[in-house]
């Protein structure tokens, strides 16, 4: 992760501020406040604002008029309620705001997610930052056999270095036409004599791998469906590690949501009707086989591994 000076300074002005308010504060979440956490090669998450903590869930759900005298752990059993019956109104009465750097083929997949107000870096107004995300060798693997959308084994050594240099030489390439392309007047090679090509045009030259900006804000219910997607072992690790950074904002956050949410979502298992059927079966005592239970060869498999019982 690469910040400027400046770009420090102004995070250490903001971060000095102090506001009285009668609105609920977490103190966890203050110390985190502006503060970029790395990701990736030059990527951050940053928390902006936020709005709401646990409490703010409880009474939505109760509509109470303040911040209510019950015990805590009662508290946490209503929100553990909320969350094991997917009840997503309460949690959608906290909000927060994220500053996120992050390379361009990653937000074209994240804003797939189309339940947050982002406003990203305009390449039409601003000229972009020479950064691209490089994998690290033992993040570059070949395609799965098995999963169009996966990773199959990792590249040997030799061959991960040169698409590598591939990548990197490509990102350079194009980054270097890019500025040639806009002729700055404060770039080294400035051409007086030739006028720059429109920052609109010259931008869509550039590779997938360079780094854009934006602020992502959504309510807690939308973000923990995200995280619930994007912090999954089977996510893309490029974005999946934008989720686990965003996780620890979460944690300090509400914490009461976040051990719901890893008991009901992340640490869950969600069964079909005929996988409910086929456990019933299996705790009958009765041996059941993929040809014997109904479910196809997928579902069986993804059942089997749920129970630790892969290759049954």
């Amino acid at each position: 992760m690469s910040l400027s000076e400046a770009q420090l300074a102004e995070i250490e002005t903001a971060r000095a501020a102090r506001f009285e308010t009668r609105r609920a504060s977490v103190p966890a979440l203050e110390e985190m406040l502006f503060t970029a956490l790395p990701v990736l090669d030059h990527g951050f998450v940053r928390v902006i604002d936020y709005m709401g903590d646990d409490a703010a869930v409880v009474q939505a759900a109760r509509v109470s008029y303040g911040r209510g005298t019950r015990k805590v752990s009662e508290d946490k059993a209503l929100i553990k309620y909320l969350m094991r019956h997917r009840h997503s109104t309460p949690f959608e009465m906290c909000e927060i705001k994220y500053h996120v750097k992050l390379p361009i083929f990653v937000a074209r997949q994240w804003i797939r997610h189309r339940t947050a107000n982002v406003n990203e870096i305009s390449a039409r107004y601003s000229i972009l930052d020479k950064e691209f995300y490089l994998p690290r060798p033992e993040d570059l693997a070949a395609q799965s056999s098995v999963n169009r959308q996966g990773r199959g084994d990792i590249l040997e050594a030799e061959q991960a270095a040169l698409v590598l240099d591939l990548l990197r030489d490509d990102a350079e390439r194009t980054y270097r036409n890019y500025a040639w392309m806009l002729n700055e007047e404060e770039a080294e090679d400035h051409d007086p004599h030739r006028p720059g090509l429109a920052r609109e045009l010259a931008r869509m030259n550039l590779t997938l791998n360079t780094y854009t900006q934006w602020y992502w804000k959504t309510d807690l219910h939308n973000l923990l469906h995200f995280l619930s997607l994007r912090a999954d072992a089977h996510a893309q690790y490029e974005i999946r590690v934008y989720a686990e950074a965003m996780l620890e904002s979460v944690k300090a956050w509400v914490p009461g949501c976040y051990e719901a949410f890893s008991d009901y979502r992340l640490g869950a298992v969600s069964l079909s009707a005929g996988m409910l059927a086929v456990v019933k079966r299996l705790l009958a005592g009765e041996a059941v086989t993929q040809d014997t239970s109904g479910l196809g060869k997928r579902e069986w498999a993804e059942l089997m591994i749920s129970l630790d019982r892969p290759g049954a």
